[in-house]
């Protein structure tokens, strides 16, 4: 005998949906360059282009850290720029299928540690100016790097677009059928 107050039956139905709306089109948005990840991305180019050139002013600039630096430094400078090209273009939004976020997650992360690593040495030279803007331009691009890195994580984690927009909405149905025992006579 079903005890009182228990449903006999309970079903829960639970519909997901998601729509990515990409335009393919290639098209030059100049207020790309507004938005966080934008400006994050100019800030990285000027740092990586400004340390390079500081780095390349100073004294002894061909010794193994300095070298380090200036590599480090037009890496992050091309990939970075030709990467800033490809969203005021929306390039990245016509290849929407690409994991464009991860890809970007992986370089952000790996140069704000590599520009740590590359800054830490430049400043430990003592007495050259050179090395001393360059560590600042560094440890500034260093952190641009690691606050986009961050900005990447949560994009992916909320299963973002690089661009575009991705709607995903959930529906939750529940359907209760109670069956009553038969009453016993008096």
């Amino acid at each position: 005998m079903a005890e009182v107050g228990f449903p006999g039956q309970h079903t829960t139905t639970t519909t997901v949906t998601s729509s990515t709306t990409v335009q393919t089109n290639i098209r030059f948005d100049p207020a790309y360059v507004q938005t966080a990840p934008g400006v994050l991305k100019v800030i990285q180019v000027m740092c990586s282009l400004l340390g390079f050139i500081s780095v390349q002013a100073a004294s002894y600039q061909y010794r193994g850290y300095g070298s380090f630096y200036s590599w480090i430094s037009m890496i992050a400078f091309w990939f970075t720029g030709i990467l800033l090209g490809l969203y005021l273009f929306h390039l990245v939004e016509k290849f929407y299928k690409i994991p464009w976020l991860k890809m970007e997650l992986g370089f952000c992360g790996l140069w704000a540690l590599f520009y740590l690593l590359a800054s830490s040495l430049v400043v430990s030279v003592y007495n050259n100016a050179g090395y001393s803007a360059a560590a600042f331009f560094g440890f500034a691009a260093m952190f641009a790097y690691a606050i986009d890195a961050f900005l990447k994580i949560r994009a992916v984690q909320a299963g973002g677009l690089a661009q575009g927009t991705r709607v995903v909405s959930k529906q939750t149905t529940s359907a209760v059928t109670v069956t009553t025992p038969p009453r016993e006579g008096y």
